[in-house]
């Protein structure tokens, strides 16, 4: 049982609450929903926390964005095709601070997704990205972004005008910032088209967040010729934050209320914003080049060779 249907359950036992007016038998159940949602919604796989990443009524950026600034002012379009509605973007105050904020937005329902085009992006989203990094490094704001893309749009149109380039010269221009860049991935971070808003000296992670090269069906459907081994694929790619801080891809996994953080949106805004502050005030002694260098070394540092053991494997040594 996935963690969709659990959560189908708990709901179920949340209605019957509704219909009764026996102040027993509501207490009854309300027991009964606690100890089924510490015991049935914990310890989760891979492919749950894939499925809580893609959750319909998981926050937004935007909605972290309303709660944890004030005075979001909101720039658009990259100045030389158009506006690119996947990309939030705009300049905010955090604790009195000015900060420019980037973000790929979804819609919360079928037309808001088809207007934002499901959070993925075109080359000219890229672009106003960068052009509004761009105007953070010339006024010395810090960069915040939030992640939440299956990955960039793999249209016709976009690469006819440099999908590829545009993600490219994302990751080329944020290694020399020399501002702090703190990324926040909330919900799904695929491929290339996180990365070209992740290239940050701190990077954190929603706790049920997920960060991989491709989605687990794709990675299926390559390996194994079969989109429906998604759910092993999962456990294999070590795409959760607890893999990922353990890999040192990220730095610090922000906690979720048990079942995800649609359970308790305010208390997830609350705890992002305090990790975020946290991180901010840490890079505060860090002269600008000391964050450009760090920021390199921490990407020139990831991954690591290793020669395997193919008899120890069961495999042959080609």
């Amino acid at each position: 049982m996935n963690i969709l249907e659990k959560e189908r359950k708990l709901r179920e036992l949340a209605a019957k609450i509704e219909e009764l007016d026996n102040p027993e038998m509501i207490r009854s159940l309300k027991d009964e929903m606690e100890k089924y949602k510490k015991s049935a919604m914990t310890n989760l796989t891979a492919w749950d926390r894939v499925l809580l990443a893609r959750h319909q009524q998981r926050p937004t950026s935007r909605d972290f964005i309303d709660y944890i600034f004030d005075d979001f002012y909101e720039l658009h379009g990259d100045h030389l095709y158009r506006d690119d509605l996947s990309i939030l973007g705009g300049i905010a105050m955090l604790n009195g601070r000015a900060v420019t904020v980037v973000a790929q937005q979804k819609g919360k329902n079928l037309d808001e997704n088809l207007e934002r085009n499901f959070a993925m992006p075109h080359p000219e989203g890229y672009r106003k990205a960068l052009r509004l990094m761009k105007q953070a490094e010339k006024f010395n704001r810090p960069i915040i972004t939030f992640i939440d893309t299956p990955g960039a749009y793999p249209g016709l149109g976009a690469e006819e005008r440099g999908q590829g380039e545009a993600i490219a010269r994302n990751l080329l221009e944020m290694s020399g910032f020399t501002v702090p860049i703190i990324a926040v991935i909330i919900g799904e971070g695929g491929s290339g088209g996180a990365l070209a808003l992740g290239v940050a000296n701190k990077v954190l992670m929603l706790e049920n967040a997920i960060y991989s090269i491709l989605s687990p069906e794709g990675y299926a459907s390559i390996l194994w010729k079969d989109s429906s081994l998604a759910s092993k694929a999962a456990e294999v790619m070590k795409l959760t934050s607890y893999d990922l801080e353990e890999f040192g891809i990220i730095d610090r996994i922000v906690a979720e209320p048990i079942g995800g953080a649609h359970f308790d949106p305010e208390l997830t805004y609350e705890y992002t914003k305090v990790a975020i502050v946290e991180e901010l005030d840490a890079l505060r002694h860090m002269s600008n080049i000391d964050l450009r260098d760090a920021r390199i070394k921490k990407y020139r540092d990831m991954g690591f060779f290793q020669r395997f053991n193919y008899e120890n494997l069961g495999g042959v040594k080609r």
